[in-house]
């Protein structure tokens, strides 16, 4: 590509969710920041502009939010400093990079993936190349007439200076990812967020038999672990733009890296906080299959966790079903037995309390509706399971309840195609059983009435309140009732109530409602 002239590069980021990694808002996701190295190596004198998709709502809504202020608006809350000319930005630019993630929009707090309808729209308005980045590509192949004439080439993984308008179907070696590793000041600084940088510590699964419905397999047949001195300097450079919240999410289990070396893993943690980040204000974790958490070295693995990374962590576990029968059914290999033990094993490294008011490092739990095989007696078992948790006295951070998703590629998707997944009619009743005879008394529990917790700030104002939280792994979010709080307003906050998904709070020293 020619580098004679001051061109414009294009990230358009439409944000991911996977099982194994978040590149939603306020987390800056790998594929984000290998398309900017990617551009800036390929074109060094190039502008590389970053857009999200909420900067395109925006403009197309006529420069407006959709919500009225005070309240804050989920579909153009992630805006960037180039929102007044994203569709300047599209039109000049000689490329685009799309990221994107499921087919099917996810809904959260304060985003919303960009669908394939949305996607369409802004590309309507560029004239350079186009190019697709991440799991929205597995989709795009399957359906190719579906997704005709939107995308120039499409990569499913990875995007390096090598391959950037020729497509990929495999993902690039570390080392040539490594070598497009540049300075991200620049992307950090068009951001209008505090970001949490998503870390990748390694690709595919260390099981021997894979769960049906998982596209970690179909991503990364092989595992590939980066090298912990790669994974440090990768730190450092974030760093050194400023970054100071890190969550080693992208990868199937963080206890099954370098397979459950917990050497490994220490000088991992320890070079992070004595060299490579040392002033840093999260390191969090993300996934942890519980197999290897139930491990002796699990439990080992679970203390250093505790001691080196920061406070309110989560290590979220897949049990998936407590029904023996969908267990088997799906190969999903993780008893209730093996559950419980790795939830005692995270229990005993970090159920206690940190000097600002969060437990260091608690399990999260994540049940699937769905799959093959379920029956009525799945939710019973489901709730028997998690109600030996609760009797046992132990600490959960959250539970994630959810419908199965048949990612392209996968065995359920073939099961799919030859008999349908069991209906969905009772997964919101369900859920709702889960909500009140769990997840809220476990609340009441990790959080109780009077525990003050500190270093809050808000980020998002609705109908109930203004909403509080820390940065970091699933942190709990603290609403303060019938108030519209300034976005980023520091707090110490009093818990005073409970729902199902979050706590209640009073500003320390404040009335309710001040």
């Amino acid at each position: 590509m020619s580098t004679t002239s001051r061109t414009t590069l294009l990230i358009l980021d439409c944000y991911t969710v996977e099982p194994s990694g978040l590149g939603v808002p306020p987390y800056l996701s790998t594929y984000a920041r290998a398309a900017y190295g990617a551009l800036r190596t390929a074109q060094p004198r190039a502008r590389v502009a970053y857009l999200t998709i909420d900067d395109v709502r925006w403009c197309l809504n006529g420069g407006r939010p959709y919500e009225q202020p005070p309240l804050s608006d989920r579909l153009t809350y992630s805006a960037t400093t180039n929102r007044e000319d994203a569709l300047r930005l599209l039109g000049d630019a000689a490329l685009t990079v799309v990221i994107a993630g499921d087919a099917v929009p996810s809904v959260h707090l304060q985003a919303q993936n960009g669908s394939v309808e949305e996607i369409a729209r802004a590309l309507a308005c560029t004239r350079g190349r186009r190019v697709l980045l991440g799991p929205l590509a597995s989709y795009a192949l399957a359906d190719p007439a579906g997704y005709g004439g939107l995308f120039d080439a499409v990569h499913t993984h990875t995007l390096t200076s090598a391959d950037l308008t020729s497509g990929t179907r495999q993902a690039a070696p570390y080392e040539r990812l490594a070598a497009d590793r540049v300075d991200y000041r620049d992307l950090i600084d068009q951001l209008r967020w505090t970001p949490v940088a998503e870390i990748e510590l390694y690709r595919g699964c260390t099981r021997r038999r894979f769960c049906d419905f998982c596209n970690e397999p179909v991503k990364a047949p092989t595992v590939d672990f980066r090298p912990v001195e790669d994974v440090l300097a990768e730190v450092a450079i974030l760093h050194a733009a400023g970054v100071r919240h890190f969550r080693l999410g992208q990868q199937t289990c963080f206890f099954s890296y370098m397979n459950r070396d917990a050497g490994a893993i220490e000088k991992l943690l320890a070079g992070i906080r004595e060299a490579a980040a040392p002033d840093l204000v999260t390191l969090h974790i993300d996934n942890a299959d519980p197999l290897a958490v139930a491990s002796p070295s699990g439990a080992k693995i679970a203390r250093l966790v505790a001691s080196y990374c920061t406070e309110g962590n989560c290590a979220p576990m897949g049990i998936e079903s407590f029904d023996v029968e969908v267990i088997k059914r799906n190969t999903l290999t993780c008893t209730p037995d093996i559950l419980f033990r790795a939830v005692e094993h995270v229990n005993q490294a970090g159920a206690h309390v940190g000097p600002g008011g969060l437990s260091v490092l608690l399990p999260g739990l994540n049940l699937i509706y769905g799959l093959p095989g379920e029956t009525h007696r799945t939710h019973y078992e489901n709730l028997a399971g998690l109600a030996r948790i609760l009797d046992a006295g132990l600490l959960c951070h959250r539970i994630n309840v959810r419908q199965v998703r048949a990612y392209p590629g996968t065995p359920l998707a073939a099961i799919q195609a030859q008999e349908p997944l069991p209906s969905a009619e009772h997964f919101t009743s369900w859920k709702a059983d889960i909500d009140h005879i769990f997840d809220q008394p476990m609340k009441q529990r990790v959080y109780p009435t009077g525990r003050k917790i500190t270093d809050l700030h808000s980020f998002f104002v609705t109908n109930r309140g203004t909403w509080h939280r820390r940065l970091g792994s699933y942190p709990i979010q603290v609403v303060e009732r019938d108030t519209a709080r300034p976005l980023y307003d520091s707090a110490d906050m009093t818990i005073t109530g409970h729902a199902p998904r979050y706590v209640y709070g009073e500003r320390n020293g404040s009335p309710a409602g001040a």
